[in-house]
């Protein structure tokens, strides 16, 4: 039994992973346009349109964070495990 239990949490762990990585990316490239779109525009671009833009960045970065932090933190509880 332990056996099954194993490949199914090793699954669910890769399953985990593979679902935050995607997520972290989506928002870093989110991010990353943002301070694209800053660059383009440049000084054309409104200040309250800049600002709004930098909030979006760093949100985009805290969650992207956030994602890879719960990578971090399933790895690591998987290595406890063994």
């Amino acid at each position: 039994m332990e056996r099954d239990d194993t490949m199914t949490d090793r699954a669910s762990t890769i399953k985990g992973d593979v679902h935050d990585a995607l997520d972290e990316s989506k928002e870093r490239m989110k991010a990353g346009a943002e301070k694209v779109k800053r660059a383009v525009q440049g000084d054309s671009m409104p200040l309250g349109d800049r600002i709004a833009s930098h909030v979006k960045e760093t949100g985009h970065d805290v969650k992207a964070d956030f994602d890879h932090a719960k990578r971090d933190v399933r790895d690591h509880s998987d290595e406890d495990d063994i």
